[in-house]
Protein backbone atom coordinates (compact mmCIF):
# COMPACT_ATOMS: atom_id res chain seq x y z
CA UNK A 1 0.00 0.00 0.00
CA UNK A 2 2.72 2.64 1.07
CA UNK A 3 4.63 2.15 -2.45
CA UNK A 4 1.24 2.11 -4.25
CA UNK A 5 1.16 5.83 -2.58
CA UNK A 6 4.63 6.43 -2.97
CA UNK A 7 4.47 5.67 -6.76
CA UNK A 8 1.29 7.73 -7.39
CA UNK A 9 2.81 10.87 -5.66
CA UNK A 10 6.37 9.88 -8.08
CA UNK A 11 3.67 10.49 -11.09
CA UNK A 12 2.01 13.81 -10.38
CA UNK A 13 5.20 15.34 -9.08
CA UNK A 14 6.66 14.79 -12.94
CA UNK A 15 3.53 15.32 -14.67
CA UNK A 16 3.78 18.58 -12.77
CA UNK A 17 7.04 19.20 -13.34
CA UNK A 18 6.41 18.47 -17.20
CA UNK A 19 3.95 20.85 -18.02
CA UNK A 20 6.15 23.13 -16.37
CA UNK A 21 8.49 22.87 -18.96
CA UNK A 22 6.06 22.92 -21.67
CA UNK A 23 4.41 26.16 -20.67
CA UNK A 24 8.61 27.18 -20.00
CA UNK A 25 8.60 26.94 -24.19
CA UNK A 26 5.24 28.93 -24.46
CA UNK A 27 6.91 31.52 -21.98
CA UNK A 28 9.52 32.05 -24.58
CA UNK A 29 7.49 32.08 -27.52
CA UNK A 30 5.00 34.53 -26.36
CA UNK A 31 7.37 36.93 -25.07
CA UNK A 32 9.54 37.02 -28.17
CA UNK A 33 6.53 37.59 -30.13
CA UNK A 34 5.37 40.18 -28.12
CA UNK A 35 8.23 42.08 -27.72
CA UNK A 36 8.19 42.53 -31.41
CA UNK A 37 5.71 45.45 -30.81
CA UNK A 38 8.60 47.04 -29.42
CA UNK A 39 12.08 46.04 -30.24
CA UNK A 40 11.96 46.18 -34.29
CA UNK A 41 11.68 50.07 -34.16
CA UNK A 42 10.16 51.51 -37.33
CA UNK A 43 8.63 48.71 -38.51
CA UNK A 44 4.68 49.44 -37.03
CA UNK A 45 4.96 46.32 -35.15
CA UNK A 46 4.85 44.08 -38.59
CA UNK A 47 6.82 41.54 -36.47
CA UNK A 48 4.25 41.20 -33.95
CA UNK A 49 1.19 41.73 -36.06
CA UNK A 50 2.63 39.02 -38.85
CA UNK A 51 3.27 36.48 -35.28
CA UNK A 52 -0.27 36.88 -33.76
CA UNK A 53 -1.94 36.56 -37.45
CA UNK A 54 -0.08 33.03 -38.20
CA UNK A 55 -1.38 32.07 -34.62
CA UNK A 56 -4.95 33.26 -35.38
CA UNK A 57 -5.30 31.60 -38.33
CA UNK A 58 -4.42 28.31 -37.50
CA UNK A 59 -7.14 25.82 -38.09
CA UNK A 60 -9.02 25.02 -35.21
CA UNK A 61 -7.35 27.32 -32.71
CA UNK A 62 -9.95 27.15 -30.00
CA UNK A 63 -8.86 23.15 -29.68
CA UNK A 64 -5.41 23.59 -30.02
CA UNK A 65 -5.44 26.36 -27.18
CA UNK A 66 -7.51 24.03 -24.73
CA UNK A 67 -4.88 20.99 -25.63
CA UNK A 68 -1.52 22.88 -25.67
CA UNK A 69 -2.68 25.48 -23.27
CA UNK A 70 -5.51 25.45 -21.11
CA UNK A 71 -5.05 21.98 -20.18
CA UNK A 72 -1.20 22.17 -19.33
CA UNK A 73 -1.64 25.26 -17.31
CA UNK A 74 -4.73 23.57 -15.33
CA UNK A 75 -2.38 20.56 -14.33
CA UNK A 76 0.13 22.05 -13.59
CA UNK A 77 -1.80 24.85 -11.81
CA UNK A 78 -3.65 22.57 -9.81
CA UNK A 79 -1.02 20.35 -8.84
CA UNK A 80 0.98 23.57 -7.64
CA UNK A 81 -1.51 25.08 -5.60
CA UNK A 82 -2.14 21.81 -3.84
CA UNK A 83 2.06 21.83 -3.41
CA UNK A 84 1.65 25.54 -2.76
CA UNK A 85 -0.02 24.78 1.09
CA UNK A 86 1.64 21.49 2.10
CA UNK A 87 5.37 23.32 1.61
CA UNK A 88 6.62 25.40 4.12
CA UNK A 89 9.84 28.39 3.10
CA UNK A 90 13.03 27.18 4.00
CA UNK A 91 14.71 30.68 4.15
CA UNK A 92 15.26 33.21 6.43
CA UNK A 93 16.95 34.15 9.95
CA UNK A 94 16.22 32.14 13.12
CA UNK A 95 14.55 32.80 15.82
CA UNK A 96 16.64 30.41 18.14
CA UNK A 97 13.96 27.21 17.46
CA UNK A 98 15.43 26.62 14.40
CA UNK A 99 18.73 26.71 12.37
CA UNK A 100 18.90 30.16 9.85
CA UNK A 101 18.81 28.79 6.08
CA UNK A 102 20.52 31.44 3.71
CA UNK A 103 21.63 29.55 1.03
CA UNK A 104 20.81 30.67 -2.25
CA UNK A 105 19.12 27.35 -3.20
CA UNK A 106 16.52 27.50 0.20
CA UNK A 107 15.56 31.56 -1.45
CA UNK A 108 15.20 30.46 -4.73
CA UNK A 109 12.78 27.81 -3.14
CA UNK A 110 10.93 30.46 -1.03
CA UNK A 111 10.60 32.77 -4.14
CA UNK A 112 9.19 29.83 -6.57
CA UNK A 113 6.85 29.67 -4.03
CA UNK A 114 5.89 33.66 -3.57
CA UNK A 115 5.91 33.81 -7.43
CA UNK A 116 3.46 30.37 -7.67
CA UNK A 117 0.72 33.00 -6.01
CA UNK A 118 1.46 35.78 -8.17
CA UNK A 119 1.18 34.08 -11.52
CA UNK A 120 -2.08 32.07 -9.77
CA UNK A 121 -3.38 35.62 -10.16
CA UNK A 122 -1.83 37.32 -12.98
CA UNK A 123 -2.70 34.54 -15.41
CA UNK A 124 -5.92 34.75 -14.17
CA UNK A 125 -6.34 38.15 -14.79
CA UNK A 126 -4.43 38.81 -18.32
CA UNK A 127 -6.66 35.80 -19.83
CA UNK A 128 -9.88 37.71 -18.76
CA UNK A 129 -8.83 40.58 -20.03
CA UNK A 130 -6.77 39.56 -23.46
CA UNK A 131 -8.56 36.67 -24.45
CA UNK A 132 -12.28 38.10 -23.29
CA UNK A 133 -12.40 41.67 -22.16
CA UNK A 134 -9.94 43.28 -24.87
CA UNK A 135 -10.89 40.95 -27.51
CA UNK A 136 -11.42 42.19 -30.85
CA UNK A 137 -14.62 41.57 -32.00
CA UNK A 138 -15.24 40.75 -35.90
CA UNK A 139 -17.08 40.39 -38.94
CA UNK A 140 -16.68 38.88 -42.60
CA UNK A 141 -17.90 40.88 -45.41
CA UNK A 142 -17.03 38.68 -48.47
CA UNK A 143 -13.39 38.06 -49.14
CA UNK A 144 -12.29 40.84 -46.11
CA UNK A 145 -13.12 40.84 -42.35
CA UNK A 146 -12.62 43.53 -39.60
CA UNK A 147 -11.76 43.68 -36.01
CA UNK A 148 -13.38 46.15 -33.51
CA UNK A 149 -11.08 47.38 -30.43
CA UNK A 150 -12.24 50.25 -28.53
CA UNK A 151 -9.19 52.64 -27.88
CA UNK A 152 -8.39 55.65 -25.89
CA UNK A 153 -7.68 58.76 -27.78
CA UNK A 154 -4.32 60.18 -27.48
CA UNK A 155 -2.82 62.42 -29.45
CA UNK A 156 -0.31 59.54 -31.55
CA UNK A 157 -3.47 57.81 -31.74
CA UNK A 158 -4.31 59.48 -35.26
CA UNK A 159 -0.82 59.04 -37.02
CA UNK A 160 -0.31 55.39 -35.87
CA UNK A 161 -4.10 54.52 -36.98
CA UNK A 162 -2.73 55.96 -40.40
CA UNK A 163 0.40 54.26 -40.61
CA UNK A 164 -1.25 50.90 -40.00
CA UNK A 165 -4.17 51.55 -42.14
CA UNK A 166 -6.94 51.43 -39.42
CA UNK A 167 -9.97 53.48 -39.04
CA UNK A 168 -11.16 55.18 -36.33
CA UNK A 169 -14.82 56.03 -35.26
CA UNK A 170 -16.23 58.42 -32.72
CA UNK A 171 -19.57 58.02 -31.34
CA UNK A 172 -20.76 60.54 -33.71
CA UNK A 173 -19.36 59.14 -36.74
CA UNK A 174 -20.95 55.97 -35.49
CA UNK A 175 -24.21 57.83 -35.11
CA UNK A 176 -23.86 59.04 -38.93
CA UNK A 177 -22.69 55.45 -40.04
CA UNK A 178 -26.26 54.17 -38.79
CA UNK A 179 -28.33 57.71 -40.36
CA UNK A 180 -26.30 57.07 -43.70
CA UNK A 181 -27.26 53.15 -43.69
CA UNK A 182 -31.12 54.07 -42.33
CA UNK A 183 -31.35 56.15 -45.87
CA UNK A 184 -30.78 53.64 -48.41
CA UNK A 185 -34.43 52.57 -49.29
CA UNK A 186 -33.67 51.25 -52.57
CA UNK A 187 -31.36 48.38 -50.78
CA UNK A 188 -33.60 47.74 -48.52
CA UNK A 189 -36.48 46.90 -51.40
CA UNK A 190 -33.75 44.90 -52.64
CA UNK A 191 -33.93 42.65 -49.83
CA UNK A 192 -37.63 42.55 -49.56
CA UNK A 193 -37.57 41.30 -53.10
CA UNK A 194 -34.77 38.93 -52.96
CA UNK A 195 -37.06 36.86 -50.20
CA UNK A 196 -39.61 36.43 -52.65
CA UNK A 197 -37.68 34.81 -55.73
CA UNK A 198 -38.10 30.67 -55.78
CA UNK A 199 -35.57 28.33 -56.37
CA UNK A 200 -34.96 28.02 -59.96
CA UNK A 201 -32.26 26.11 -62.28
CA UNK A 202 -32.25 28.67 -65.24
CA UNK A 203 -29.24 31.43 -64.93
CA UNK A 204 -31.43 34.82 -64.16
CA UNK A 205 -29.15 37.75 -64.51
CA UNK A 206 -31.53 40.04 -62.90
CA UNK A 207 -31.79 37.72 -59.75
CA UNK A 208 -27.96 37.60 -60.10
CA UNK A 209 -27.77 41.58 -59.29
CA UNK A 210 -30.46 41.93 -56.81
CA UNK A 211 -29.27 38.71 -54.69
CA UNK A 212 -25.87 40.50 -54.95
CA UNK A 213 -27.21 43.92 -53.29
CA UNK A 214 -29.10 42.46 -51.68
CA UNK A 215 -26.30 40.32 -49.45
CA UNK A 216 -23.94 43.24 -49.35
CA UNK A 217 -26.85 45.06 -47.68
CA UNK A 218 -26.87 42.51 -44.99
CA UNK A 219 -23.14 42.27 -44.44
CA UNK A 220 -23.04 46.36 -44.25
CA UNK A 221 -25.86 45.58 -41.47
CA UNK A 222 -23.76 43.46 -39.42
CA UNK A 223 -20.82 45.23 -39.69
CA UNK A 224 -22.68 48.42 -38.63
CA UNK A 225 -24.52 46.30 -35.40
CA UNK A 226 -20.89 45.04 -34.26
CA UNK A 227 -19.40 48.60 -34.61
CA UNK A 228 -22.62 49.85 -32.19
CA UNK A 229 -21.53 47.31 -29.81
CA UNK A 230 -18.41 48.57 -28.74
CA UNK A 231 -19.31 50.49 -25.96
CA UNK A 232 -17.11 53.42 -25.47
CA UNK A 233 -17.00 56.74 -23.67
CA UNK A 234 -16.30 60.37 -24.68
CA UNK A 235 -12.43 60.16 -24.47
CA UNK A 236 -12.32 56.72 -26.53
CA UNK A 237 -12.66 55.71 -30.24
CA UNK A 238 -13.58 52.41 -31.91
CA UNK A 239 -10.52 51.09 -34.13
CA UNK A 240 -11.66 49.31 -37.18
CA UNK A 241 -8.38 46.89 -38.66
CA UNK A 242 -8.53 44.42 -41.67
CA UNK A 243 -6.92 41.52 -39.21
CA UNK A 244 -6.48 40.31 -36.03
CA UNK A 245 -2.58 41.43 -35.42
CA UNK A 246 -3.21 45.32 -36.41
CA UNK A 247 -6.38 44.71 -33.84
CA UNK A 248 -4.13 43.03 -30.86
CA UNK A 249 -1.53 45.33 -31.28
CA UNK A 250 -3.92 48.51 -30.45
CA UNK A 251 -5.26 46.81 -27.67
CA UNK A 252 -1.65 45.95 -26.03
CA UNK A 253 -0.75 49.46 -26.96
CA UNK A 254 -4.02 50.80 -25.48
CA UNK A 255 -2.90 48.84 -22.21
CA UNK A 256 0.89 50.06 -21.31
CA UNK A 257 -0.44 53.76 -21.94
CA UNK A 258 -1.76 52.83 -18.17
CA UNK A 259 1.39 53.47 -15.64
CA UNK A 260 -1.07 50.72 -13.55
CA UNK A 261 -0.87 48.13 -16.29
CA UNK A 262 3.22 48.91 -16.75
CA UNK A 263 3.72 48.23 -13.05
CA UNK A 264 0.98 45.27 -12.74
CA UNK A 265 2.70 43.24 -16.01
CA UNK A 266 6.28 44.50 -14.78
CA UNK A 267 5.74 42.03 -11.73
CA UNK A 268 3.56 39.79 -13.59
CA UNK A 269 6.48 38.99 -15.74
CA UNK A 270 9.08 39.05 -13.42
CA UNK A 271 7.55 36.70 -11.71
CA UNK A 272 6.73 34.35 -14.38
CA UNK A 273 10.68 34.44 -15.86
CA UNK A 274 11.65 33.71 -12.08
CA UNK A 275 9.31 30.73 -11.76
CA UNK A 276 9.81 29.25 -15.32
CA UNK A 277 13.27 29.37 -15.25
CA UNK A 278 14.45 28.40 -11.73
CA UNK A 279 11.75 25.72 -12.30
CA UNK A 280 13.64 24.59 -15.44
CA UNK A 281 16.29 23.75 -14.08
CA UNK A 282 14.81 21.84 -11.44
CA UNK A 283 13.48 19.98 -13.85
CA UNK A 284 17.09 19.46 -15.30
CA UNK A 285 17.53 18.04 -11.54
CA UNK A 286 14.31 16.46 -10.99
CA UNK A 287 14.55 14.37 -14.33
CA UNK A 288 18.09 13.32 -14.08
CA UNK A 289 19.14 15.37 -17.38
CA UNK A 290 22.44 16.66 -15.36
CA UNK A 291 23.73 14.67 -12.16
CA UNK A 292 27.11 15.43 -11.76
CA UNK A 293 27.51 19.24 -9.02
CA UNK A 294 29.69 20.78 -11.84
CA UNK A 295 26.98 20.32 -14.88
CA UNK A 296 24.39 21.41 -12.25
CA UNK A 297 26.38 24.78 -11.64
CA UNK A 298 26.42 25.22 -15.48
CA UNK A 299 22.87 24.49 -16.41
CA UNK A 300 22.23 26.55 -13.12
CA UNK A 301 24.29 29.63 -15.09
CA UNK A 302 22.24 28.55 -18.14
CA UNK A 303 19.30 28.98 -16.72
CA UNK A 304 20.09 32.45 -15.50
CA UNK A 305 21.04 33.87 -18.64
CA UNK A 306 17.95 32.60 -20.28
CA UNK A 307 16.22 34.49 -17.55
CA UNK A 308 17.50 37.53 -18.06
CA UNK A 309 17.16 37.29 -21.80
CA UNK A 310 13.36 36.67 -21.58
CA UNK A 311 12.64 39.13 -18.72
CA UNK A 312 14.24 41.89 -21.27
CA UNK A 313 11.96 40.42 -24.44
CA UNK A 314 8.73 40.68 -21.99
CA UNK A 315 9.73 44.21 -20.26
CA UNK A 316 10.48 45.28 -23.51
CA UNK A 317 6.77 44.48 -25.02
CA UNK A 318 5.38 46.20 -21.97
CA UNK A 319 7.74 49.38 -21.75
CA UNK A 320 8.29 49.82 -25.27
CA UNK A 321 5.52 49.27 -27.12
CA UNK A 322 3.43 52.06 -26.66
CA UNK A 323 6.51 54.70 -25.27
CA UNK A 324 9.10 53.52 -27.58
CA UNK A 325 7.54 52.35 -30.93
CA UNK A 326 4.08 53.38 -30.86
CA UNK A 327 3.26 56.80 -28.97
CA UNK A 328 3.47 58.84 -32.21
Amino acid sequence: MTSQVLSRTFIWRRLHSLMGLWLVLFLIEHLLVNSQAALLLGDNAKGFVDGVNAIHNLPYLPLIEIILLGVPIAIHGILGVKYLFTAKFNSGGSDGTKPAMKYGRNRAFTWQRLSSWVLLVGIILHVAKFRFIDYPDSVNQGENSYYFIPVTVDKGLYTVAARLGVKLYSSDEITAERKEFEDRHEEQALVEASKTFEDSKAYDHQQQVILISAQAYEQKLQWLQVLEKQKIDDNQVVAVAKDFGTASVFAVRDTFKDPLYVGLYTIFVLAACFHGFNGLWTFCITWGVVLRVAAQQRILRWAWALMILVTFLGLAAIWGTYWLNLKA
